[in-house]
């Protein structure tokens, strides 16, 4: 039975490592996610002409889903991809680290994103969302989802699902059924961008759709109109809680901090920072892990924390198969068979 389910954007990363000089020249907001169209990318490509990317299967969603998968928590992933050869990198991807794929197939180009990693660590992503931004209502599994919530599950999805119609109404209509199955709605604010563009819509998803969330910092204060910098991160914490049942806010260095109520710190170990691409979607894949262990909030905190931490250490944000089944081992989040 599947325990999470989870609505992503389906993606292949093309890895650079840049200077903050390339992302000026290039006119870019450095650590944002960009929505930019082929002919963009094709633009970032030639300015980089020479240097070889490194192809990774991406997508902040299927990242969160393949390490859960990889964890041995029993998740399945829903997305469309296109009928080309970087759909059929990411359909033997997903086999690997065995996950139930719930990828459906359409007839354009699979989603890509340019990803630009300065010497801090900091991404700096130019997506073109392809075959990703036509998934809809018909392209769900609601027979599926249904089992996943009537046996207490997770819905799972983040706000980059919030950049067509279609995927709104999919995602929509996907709360509808888990909540009225007796699932969980977990959300992911995913990126400050995404709530400076749907910012009531997220705070109404908030108010009447979503029991769990995660934010980081920029995030919350985009979202309760703070000036950068100046909202406390405890206050910030409990107004999201206020909200839904449980919340859990990003702090960076400092780790995160919980909410379901009372606050709690959760503190973080210093690491050196090679790449933060997979930062949120390991956390997250921790803290659902921790969830559907039946983990208290703080102990997932430390699960999505450490798997953070791990992550960071690396290029590319995912782990590979065997380094995620060996992060299992380690960390016992799996349910009890």
């Amino acid at each position: 039975m599947v325990s999470v389910f989870g609505i992503g954007n389906p993606l292949i990363d093309l890895v650079f490592r840049v200077s903050d000089q390339d992302l000026a020249a290039l006119g870019l907001d450095k650590g944002i996610m960009h929505l930019v169209s082929q002919e963009r990318q094709e633009e970032i490509l030639h300015y980089f002409e020479g240097l070889l990317p490194e192809y990774r299967p991406g997508g902040s969603a299927p990242n969160t889903l393949l390490a859960l998968a990889g964890l041995g928590v029993p998740a399945a992933v829903s997305g469309k991809i296109g009928n080309d050869d970087f759909g059929d990198i990411y359909r033997r991807q997903v086999l690997s680290y065995g996950i139930t794929s719930r990828l459906v197939e359409g007839a354009g180009p699979t989603g890509s994103s340019i990803i630009l990693v300065t010497p801090d660590g900091e991404r700096t992503m130019n997506t073109h969302l392809g075959m990703c931004q036509t998934f809809s209502v018909t392209d769900l599994d609601e027979h599926l989802l249904g089992q996943c919530a009537g046996a207490g599950g997770y819905l799972y999805f983040t706000g980059y699902m919030w950049d067509t119609e279609s995927q709104k109404a999919a995602i929509r209509r996907a709360i509808d059924i888990s909540r009225e199955a007796g699932g969980q709605v977990v959300f992911d604010l995913a990126d400050p961008f995404a709530v400076e563009r749907y910012r009531e819509d997220f705070l109404d998803l908030l108010d009447h759709s979503v029991d769990v969330v995660f934010a980081n910092r920029r995030e919350a204060e985009i979202l309760f109109g703070e000036d950068p910098g100046q909202g406390d991160p405890r206050e910030m914490v409990q107004a999201l809680a206020e909200k839904v049942s449980l919340a859990a806010l990003k702090t960076g260095k400092e780790g995160s901090l919980v909410a379901d109520g009372n606050v709690r710190a959760v503190e973080a170990k210093p690491v050196q920072a090679l790449d933060t691409t997979g930062a949120g979607d390991m956390y997250a894949a921790g803290f659902l892990a921790g969830l559907v262990a039946g983990a208290t909030p703080v102990e997932c905190g430390k699960i999505a924390g450490y798997l953070a931490e791990e992550v960071i250490q690396r290029v590319g944000a995912q782990f590979s198969v065997q380094e995620i089944r060996n992060l299992r081992s380690s960390l016992a989040v799996s349910p009890s068979e």
